[in-house]
């Protein structure tokens, strides 16, 4: 069994149809829709979205103590302009800014925007990692 990997990140939200619809904007494509649960395919992994209500019953606990904002998601780019380019989409999309596009202390490029749900999401360049043609990290 391969321990260090993630195969499935799902996000509670208030509603799916417009979590659908801010992520569609930003360019995911939706491979499954089931309604209370949205699914994308994302390079041999899943991203989607289940219902707060459904998160709970699933997991057994209450609706009012499902967090967000205390990670962060995020999305690698080439250059500081393509981390621009998608902050500037994800907040014309209806993401709530958190911290526009910035330099890092580190030598990196960086941003920040909360998705309808406050989903956290960084939208960054760094220079020290390569990224092949289909956006992953080499």
């Amino acid at each position: 069994m391969k321990a260090n990997r993630v195969t499935l990140i799902t996000l509670g939200v208030a509603d799916t149809k417009r979590a659908r619809t801010y992520y569609e904007a930003l360019g995911w494509e939706v491979e499954e829709d089931l309604g209370e649960a949205v699914f994308f395919a994302m390079n041999g992994m899943k991203f989607g979205f289940f219902t707060l209500e459904g998160l709970a019953n699933e997991t057994g606990k209450p609706v009012e103590e499902l967090r967000t904002g205390a990670m962060t998601l995020a999305q690698n780019f080439s250059s500081p302009e393509e981390v621009e380019a998608m902050f500037t989409r994800a907040v014309a999309s209806g993401g709530t800014a958190l911290a526009q596009p910035f330099k890092t202390d580190w030598g990196g490029y960086s941003s920040y925007v909360a998705d309808p749900d406050g989903h956290v999401w960084e939208y960054a360049h760094n220079p020290f990692w390569t990224l092949d043609e289909e956006g992953r990290i080499a």
